[in-house]
């Protein structure tokens, strides 16, 4: 079974576009969104309604409940609350019934899979060895997922502790140790490639690889400009930051 884990869309249709169109290409069974569908970028909308015909699991990520109301929207400061506020404004039912549905983690045959991690599966960020032990520890399958941080992760446990941030084309061995790993961003990369990051994952040939796709950015930025999202947001997609 070949899967492709997707994480932090954010509204960025162009960037998902792309990811899409290489899946096609590939022989995939099927696709988990680790969510944040919306946030920050044009086109929620679309993008919901691209993930709910697509994805095979998909998780609600803290963006996700902050436009539906389900988490207060002044957790959030500066120009993510600014695009919280537009989302809310724009988002249609359709959008709100799927992303109302859905839980920030699940458990698939062989995989545990977090919007954040399992100590907090909305907030928490692995990023640190002390949050990467912990969310394996508190586990129980050879694989876990998660997203939330926006950056390309590869975290495995053998008895010692080793991760280090995962470039296009890291291929990794399934099997054996037990690994933690963060496809990285779809639609806000923050690891300075601005290409959509996403994660193959053949559970038949026991691997998985970190892929980079190449979007139209300045595309998305003109999108964000037409309807007044932050300019920082806009520029910030040409640097991966």
């Amino acid at each position: 079974m070949r899967i492709a884990a997707l994480s932090d869309v954010h509204a960025n249709l162009r960037a998902l576009e792309a990811v899409l169109a290489e899946i096609d290409a590939g022989r995939f069974d099927g696709i988990w969104c680790l969510g944040d569908l919306v946030g920050y970028g044009p086109k929620p909308n679309e993008c919901t309604a691209l993930l709910q015909e697509r994805s095979t699991v998909c998780l609600a990520g803290n963006h996700d409940l902050v436009v539906l109301g389900k988490i207060p929207i002044d957790s959030f400061v500066g120009e993510a609350a600014a695009a919280a506020r537009w989302t809310q404004t724009v988002l249609d039912e359709g959008a709100r019934r799927f992303l109302g549905a859905l839980e920030p983690q699940a458990v698939t045959p062989g995989a545990e899979l977090f919007h954040g991690s399992p100590r907090d599966p909305v907030w928490d960020y692995v990023l640190s060895d002390e949050s990467a032990a912990s969310a394996l520890a508190l586990t129980e399958a050879p694989l876990v997922l998660v997203g939330h941080s926006h950056v390309a992760l590869e975290i495995s446990n053998g008895g010692e502790l080793r991760g280090e941030p995962a470039p296009a084309g890291t291929q990794l061995p399934l099997g054996g140790l037990r690994r933690l790993l963060n496809p990285g961003s779809v639609g806000q990369p923050r690891d300075g490639d601005p290409r959509a990051a996403w994660l193959e994952i053949d559970f038949g040939a026991a691997w998985a690889t970190f892929r980079r796709t190449d979007y139209p950015v300045e595309r998305t930025q003109a999108e964000m400009r037409e309807v007044g999202l932050p300019e920082a947001l806009a520029l910030r997609l040409a640097y991966g930051i």
